[in-house]
């Protein structure tokens, strides 16, 4: 995607008048393919906005729903996989533009537009699950990708924390 067709995700707030605002954008590969990654493979879906704004500051609703292009870290299987997405941006009027938290920023006075296309890409991204696993491969027919817990005290020699499967592997202690 170059630069011109992320004009796409530009909100002009300079000629928003204070009050509730609705829009609507793609989540598409070309958006994806703007910025560097590796997880997702493709998407599809669309991003609704709901922009508050009032004179010192506005605050930007994300509800995204898109189908997500994986692969499966376990069987390196291609799948899709449904991604819901709620997320609330604020952002405040000042002298400097800074991040104050992770869901707050400081932009300019003067600021006349925002490109929403970084944070729709992030939202994403930050729901797409850390272990990518197929559906087909269930927990059953894998005891290895059943997570096994150590005892509260961290003590992993106790008897009662030991899953069954595994205490022939302490017979050869």
């Amino acid at each position: 995607m170059k630069r011109k067709e992320l004009r796409a995700f530009d909100i002009n707030i300079h000629r928003l008048a204070n009050g509730e605002h609705e829009f609507q954008f793609k989540v598409s590969n070309e958006l994806l393919d703007f910025f560097e990654q590796n997880i997702v493979e493709g998407a599809s879906g669309q991003c609704d906005i709901v922009l508050i704004k009032t004179e010192t500051m506005m605050t930007l609703k994300f509800q995204i729903a898109a189908t997500v292009d994986l692969i499966c870290d376990v069987s390196l299987k291609p799948y899709t996989q449904d991604v819901q997405v709620v997320k609330e941006l604020i952002i405040k009027f000042g002298e400097e533009e800074k991040e104050l938290s992770e869901d707050v920023l400081v932009m300019h006075w003067d600021t006349q537009q925002i490109n929403v296309a970084e944070y729709i890409y992030e939202f994403l991204l930050l729901a797409v699950p850390m272990k990518r696993i197929h559906p087909d491969i269930a927990a059953e027919d894998r005891p290895e990708l059943i997570y096994v817990s150590e005892s509260e005290n961290g003590d992993d020699d106790d008897d009662d924390a030991i899953d069954p499967r595994w205490e022939a592997l302490k017979k050869l202690k």
